[in-house]
């Protein structure tokens, strides 16, 4: 053993708990059908159209007018029945969210894919703040090559 490396701690290396976790993330990150959220996307969409202050056959109308394809009561029924096997085709999302006034069935399929969704405004607000943020470090750069400027020039 040599001396100067008795009780050295590499700082960049893992503990067995953070590679235990890693590990566990990897595994569910390639794990068969994890992206499978039709469950969730078929709760979404029931909880949407029964919280809406619309009647279905409204909806269904709204839809149909949005899209320029058939939209009837009967469809809009089928795809939140949870006893039928059918399923709202995703171009026709956009439209119920807009109908029903709810983003909630558009932001199951977004968080799935890794996408979180923000509505317009609060959008523009991120976007605002992830200019400022932007600024205050070209700033901190700035900055630290104005110092150092200063000591060459020492």
């Amino acid at each position: 053993m040599t001396k100067g490396k008795q009780g050295f701690v590499d700082e960049r290396q893992m503990s067995l708990l953070e590679l235990l976790q890693q590990e566990r993330t990897e595994r569910q990150e390639q794990a068969p059908g994890r992206l499978c959220c039709s469950t969730r996307l078929k709760a979404a969409v029931a909880a949407a159209v029964k919280a809406a202050p619309k009647s279905r056959e409204m909806l269904a109308d709204e839809m149909a007018a949005l899209t320029g394809q058939a939209v009837t009561v009967h469809n809009l029924n089928s795809w939140i029945a949870e006893s039928h096997p059918h399923r709202l085709p995703a171009e026709l999302l956009p439209a119920l969210c807009q109908a029903t006034g709810n983003t909630e069935p558009l932001r199951v399929l977004a968080e799935t894919a890794g996408i979180y969704t923000l509505p317009g405004v609060d959008a523009l607000r991120a976007e605002v703040q992830k200019l400022r943020e932007d600024e205050q470090k070209i700033s901190r750069e700035r900055r630290r090559r104005e110092l150092f400027l200063k000591e060459l020039e020492r």
